[in-house]
């Protein structure tokens, strides 16, 4: 009986002992010296790596081989542009102000009606000057009449010459009369002063008016539109007039074409930038004032050069950049090579190769960063 004690706790010793063996790191055993348990652990790490290597063999994982994506690149047309932002205006939007204050007697629009320059919107109350109109021109034709009486007499040298002055003066003195009063009285007369269409109207008839920040109503021309915006003072020579523009709506999710009709001569000395204009057709009038827009200010023009997708592009340590092609193409399947190209501008996620690939080469445009010399490539 004390020979099976003494073997059960030996047994439970050397297991203690092994379960510990196991449970230490490798930096522990190391510093113990035990050899036994080294090379028990070293057993334990192979037989781990065994199965990895089986259940890897079984998922078909190749070594040296990625999954890619191609393109052979061509000669192509290659523009490069200056994308900013601006605003949508038109200079044919105003405030309708009334030139004489008074009692608004006559109001001859709605909001929504289009109008003709110089047609008559409304009309203030005059204040008698109609009546002094009147009044003046029956002056004015008594003294022409009298005047023209003196001339016959004077031709005849019948009369004085002072006679002949005084009906002279007097005749262009009421003329003088007349055309002051009907100068005031027209300011009683509101119109369009350009053609275009009644946004807002602010006021009601029988409403005393006067100029004001408000003013009467709005009237805006959306034939003659354009955007304003500022561009960098590295530009100046590059846009001039006539340039042509893609002016994208973000509101209305479309593009016009446009062309710059006016580049400023003052350079903003705060940000080193100056305003340009773009004129903007507007046939269906779906554009408005203050609209927000994106323009594409074609500033460099290649007709034949490869382009790659700028993703593709790399740079390795020396600063050099590089892309990689397939070579040795054998159906779906190449060999990766590295060649280091001379890149020019950049546009539309698209970048210029100057130099180091040549039409018809097979650029690797997806897939690049699992790839490198020398690999084989199935695509």
């Amino acid at each position: 009986m004390k020979k099976i004690i003494i073997t059960f706790a030996l047994a439970t010793a050397l297991f203690s002992c092994a379960k510990k063996e196991n449970n230490e790191s490798v930096d522990d055993l190391v510093k113990s010296k035990n050899v036994a348990a080294l090379q028990a652990k070293k057993a334990a790490i192979q037989a781990d790596l065994a199965k990895i290597d089986e259940v890897l063999s079984t998922l078909d994982v190749k070594k040296d081989e990625a999954l890619v994506s191609v393109k052979e690149v061509k000669d192509t047309l290659f523009t490069h542009y200056l994308e900013v932002q601006g605003n949508v205006n038109t200079k044919e939007n105003i405030l309708v102000q009334p030139e004489f204050q008074g009692t608004l007697v006559a109001l001859n629009v709605k909001a929504g009606q289009k109008v003709s320059k110089g047609q008559v919107l409304g009309r203030v109350d005059d204040a008698g000057l109609s009546q002094q109109v009147a009044s003046l021109e029956n002056q004015y034709a008594l003294a022409k009449t009298t005047f023209e009486r003196q001339k016959n007499l004077w031709n005849q040298k019948i009369g004085s010459e002072i006679q002949y002055l005084q009906a002279q003066t007097q005749m262009v003195s009421a003329q003088r009369g007349v055309a002051q009063i009907k100068a005031q009285y027209a300011k009683t007369i509101i119109k369009a002063p350009f053609s275009g269409t009644i946004d807002e109207v602010f006021v009601e008839k029988g409403q005393v008016v006067a100029p004001s920040a408000q003013g009467l109503m709005r009237i805006v021309n959306l034939s003659n539109m354009y955007v304003s915006t500022t561009v960098p003072e590295s530009y100046i020579g590059k846009l001039k007039v006539g340039t042509e523009v893609a002016v994208f709506l973000t509101s209305l999710g479309k593009t016009y074409k446009g062309k710059v009709r006016q580049v400023a001569s003052f350079v903003n000395p705060s940000n080193r930038s100056f305003g340009i204009e773009v004129s903007v057709p507007n046939p269906e009038n779906l554009l408005r004032p203050n609209q927000v827009a994106k323009l594409k200010i074609t500033d460099y023009v290649n007709a034949k050069t490869i382009v790659v997708p700028t993703n593709v592009v790399q740079e390795d340590s020396k600063g050099d950049k590089f892309v990689f092609i397939a070579t040795e193409i054998n159906v779906k399947t190449g060999i990766a090579k590295k060649i280091v190209v001379t890149t020019g501008k950049s546009s539309d996620n698209v970048t210029e190769i100057l130099s180091g690939l040549t039409a018809k080469d097979i650029v690797v445009t997806e897939g690049v960063n699992t790839i490198s010399e020398g690999m084989k490539l199935n695509f």
